[in-house]
C-alpha cells in the first residue's frame, strides 16, 4: 500500500493561492514509480468526492476538472517522489478538504471517480474566504 501524506492546506482570502503537497512512499511506489498517477480530489460539506486533476509520473501528462481549469496546476518532483497541486485566483467554492491520491495502470483524458483510485492521503483541509 503507498503511503501518501498531505501538507499546505490552510485559510486564504478569495484571489489568493497555497500549494498543496503531497508525498509519496512504500508499497510498490518506490520500485514502479512511472507506472503510477497521481491524483488530487476534493470533497465539501455534504458533496460527494470531486475529481480536481491528475499527472500521471512518467510522462507528466495532466488531466484538469473545468471548475479549475486555467487556475490550478499539478506538477510532481521525481527526486521528492512528491506532487503538487498549486492553487492560484482561490475562490470561495474551492473551500474543501483536499485529499491526494495514487493508482497504476491508470491514465485517460477527461474526469476520474474516486473509485478509480486505490490509495488515499488523509486530507488538507483549504477554506477560502470572501
Amino acid at each position: 500500500q503507498v503511503q501518501l501524506v498531505e501538507s499546505g492546506g490552510g485559510l486564504v482570502q478569495a484571489g489568493g493561492s497555497l500549494r498543496l503537497s503531497c508525498a509519496a512512499s512504500g508499497g510498490t511506489f518506490n520500485s514502479y514509480t512511472n507506472t503510477y498517477t497521481m491524483g488530487w480530489f476534493r470533497q465539501a460539506p455534504g458533496k460527494e468526492r470531486e475529481f480536481v486533476s491528475n499527472i500521471r509520473w512518467s510522462d507528466g501528462a495532466t488531466n484538469y476538472a473545468d471548475s479549475v481549469k486555467g487556475r490550478f496546476t499539478i506538477s510532481r518532483d521525481n527526486a521528492k517522489k512528491t506532487v503538487y497541486l498549486q492553487m492560484n485566483s482561490l475562490k470561495p467554492e474551492d473551500t474543501a478538504v483536499y485529499y491526494c491520491a495514487a493508482a497504476r495502470y491508470l491514465f485517460h483524458s477527461g474526469t476520474y471517480s474516486a473509485t478509480d483510485f486505490r490509495s488515499w492521503g488523509q486530507g488538507t483541509q483549504v477554506t477560502v474566504s470572501s
